[in-house]
C-alpha cells in the first residue's frame, strides 16, 4: 500500500466524524487494523472500506460483535453458509427495526392527540 492512499489516524476521526475513542476502541477489539508507523497509525483503502460497514452496521442497529462477523463474511466474499448466516441476522434486524418504527408511530400519534387536545382547550373549542 502506497502512503498516497493511506489516510492519518486524524483525517480518519474527521472523515468519519467519530472520536479518537471510537477509532482506538474499534482497533483494540480488532475490527480495523491501521498500519503503524511508531505511535502514527495510517488507514488504507481497506480499513476505510471497513469503517464505512462499521458505522453502516452500527445506523442499522447490530452490536459490534454482530458486525464483526458481517466483516468477516464481506471480506471473504461469501460461502452459501455464510450468506445464510448474514441473512438471518439481516431478517432479525429488520424485525427489531419494524418494531422501534411501530412504536414510534404510536408515540407520535399519542403525541399528537395530546397537543390537538391542548391546542382545542386553548382555542376554547373543547
Amino acid at each position: 500500500m502506497s502512503d498516497d492512499q493511506s489516510i492519518s489516524f486524524k483525517e480518519m476521526c474527521a472523515r468519519f466524524d467519530v472520536t479518537p475513542r471510537t477509532l482506538r476502541y474499534y482497533e483494540y477489539i480488532e475490527l480495523l487494523s491501521p498500519r503503524k508507523d511508531g505511535r502514527a497509525r495510517f488507514y488504507g483503502p481497506r480499513e476505510i472500506a471497513r469503517m464505512t460497514l462499521i458505522l453502516r452496521g452500527r445506523r442499522f442497529g447490530f452490536s459490534l460483535e454482530e458486525i464483526r462477523q458481517w466483516l468477516e463474511i464481506y471480506e471473504a466474499k461469501g460461502s452459501r453458509e455464510q450468506i445464510q448466516v448474514w441473512l438471518t441476522l439481516a431478517d432479525r434486524q429488520l424485525a427489531v427495526l419494524d418494531g422501534q418504527i411501530a412504536e414510534l408511530q404510536a408515540a407520535r400519534q399519542d403525541l399528537k392527540e395530546l397537543r390537538d387536545a391542548s391546542q382545542a382547550e386553548l382555542d376554547g373549542t373543547h
